[in-house]
């Protein structure tokens, strides 16, 4: 069958257009000039594809077109011709719903962690030795620089997405649900909006289904309960496996501790104790919901006496192998005695935990942070909450906040806003409109054993690189 794809370069799109490709579907598609790394993935497997949308790329022999949900058939030549010849389109999260179908699936979903858990997870299952594929919402080291891994074909797990529903799409056999807070105001406009998505969610799991929840989250620990209530006035089984700090059972993190640059932990499943060499409590509780889902697995492949001890020690010697995923404290260079990192984390729990974790690994260090908020909805509505996110940050700088097509700024919260209400809480925090007019003064400031961190889901990752670029011809020098 051949599939167009429009907006192939998108993580999630480029992901699923790989899976298809490798079951022989013939694939091409079309995006925006701008490069981006699923470039190099697309061109490695000879997928070929547009920069530029025109009516004139797509003809009668496609028999399916998936597309973005950053583009439309009112607005985008492509898929309205597509429309016109009466071809099938789907968006992006309706095909992985299709897809998902196909196998025993389980969805990883939560406000933050769940890239990271998809990673995590992907990585353990290939240490346990089941034959699934894995789609996670960030290239990921350690499957190649990609986003996707491919073990076998008898069960799925995928990053599904809590934004507008998306994740209704999917079929779940199993669900991880990380956290769930108010967030994407612009859609959910309080937190019980969220929640009731979330739990509409754990409402598409069969009977027999399992549910692995955070204990430590609230709101994951709230829609579990209100989930298990559901199921018993539907006559459905459900299954409520927790983990966490505050769990009870198999998945209960004991013996915290940070060590030679590693994580340490125990589960009462492993008592034998477990390694991180990624930083943060919060990456604890990831690996305990990725060891939750995949011990799900063993058992429903293996049986119950599927922890072999041969098992236990490649899961074991997998967790310690995972160097995490892009843009998830990614490490993109050190010079200068100066590490540089990049982060994704746009909510405040997420920043606070991040930040919080960097501090307890690398307590000598003095860390240093870009911060530019995505959305001025999110922003306004948590303003409170992000001017306390930077506590364990010696020195903050501020942008503009990074816009979203799905909002227009009407005025209210910008950027500087959040900056004040930052700089009445504490000192040593900046302003700059611009990320990379902030380039001078880090210039000055960073000096050897500092930590400089970008983070947010905009584009003030450029600031970083062009830091790191004024450091790396001394280095060659030296």
């Amino acid at each position: 069958m051949d599939i167009y794809c429009v907006g192939i370069k998108g993580t999630g799109v480029c992901a699923l257009a790989e899976l298809l490709h490798g079951e022989g579907f013939t694939i091409r598609g079309s995006d925006c000039g701008d490069v981006f790394y699923t470039d190099a993935i697309l061109k490695e497997l000879g997928i070929p594809y547009h920069e530029s949308f025109s009516a004139e790329h797509i003809d009668a022999g496609i028999k399916t077109v998936i597309y973005s949900a950053a583009y439309s058939p009112e607005t985008n030549p492509e898929l309205a011709e597509a429309r016109r010849l009466g071809i099938p389109l789907l968006k992006y999260t309706d095909a992985l719903g299709e897809y998902s179908a196909r196998f025993d699936s389980s969805g990883i979903a939560g406000v933050h962690g769940k890239t990271t858990t998809a990673a995590l997870a992907g990585t353990l299952i290939r240490g346990a030795g089941l034959p699934a594929r894995i789609l996670a919402g960030s290239a990921v080291s350690g499957f190649g620089g990609r986003s996707t891994l491919s073990l076998g074909g008898k069960y799925f797990i995928a990053e599904t997405c809590e934004y507008r529903r998306h994740f209704l799409a999917f079929h779940p056999r199993r669900i991880v649900l990380t956290s769930v807070e108010s967030d994407h105001q612009d859609y959910y406009p309080d937190y019980g909006a969220i929640r009731d998505a979330f739990l509409e969610y754990a409402g598409k799991l069969p009977s027999g289904g399992e549910l692995i929840y955070c204990a430590d989250n609230p709101g994951a620990k709230e829609v579990a309960l209100a989930a298990r209530r559901a199921a018993e006035k539907a006559g459905k089984a459900l299954s409520l496996t927790p983990y966490g700090f505050g769990a009870e059972g198999p998945f209960r993190i004991e013996n915290y501790r940070v060590s030679g640059g590693r994580i340490l932990f125990t589960l009462p499943l492993f008592p034998e104790g477990l390694r991180l060499r990624v930083p943060g409590k919060h990456l604890a509780q990831d690996a305990a919901a990725a060891l939750a889902l995949v011990s799900s697995l063993v058992r429903a492949e293996f049986g119950e006496g599927g922890w072999t001890g041969g098992r236990r020690e490649a899961v074991r010697s997998a967790l310690e192998d995972f160097r995490g995923s892009k843009r998830r404290c990614e490490i993109t260079g050190e010079s200068g005695g100066i590490i540089f990192m990049d982060d994704y984390g746009h909510h405040p729990t997420a920043l606070s935990s991040t930040l919080s974790g960097l501090r307890e690994f690398y307590p000598e260090r003095r860390i240093i942070v870009s911060f530019m908020s995505h959305t001025y909805t999110r922003t306004a509505a948590l303003l409170d909450e992000f001017a306390a996110s930077f506590k364990d940050a010696d020195i903050v700088f501020l942008h503009k906040i990074y816009g979203s097509a799905r909002e227009t700024y009407t005025g209210g919260v910008n950027g500087r806003t959040l900056y004040e209400k930052v700089k009445a809480l504490r000192g040593n925090v900046y302003y700059t409109e611009e990320p990379e007019d902030a380039a001078e003064m880090l210039t000055q400031t960073l000096r050897p054993g500092d930590l400089f961190i970008t983070m947010g889901a905009g584009d003030n990752w450029k600031l970083g690189k062009k830091l790191l670029g004024r450091y790396e011809p001394e280095r060659a020098r030296q």
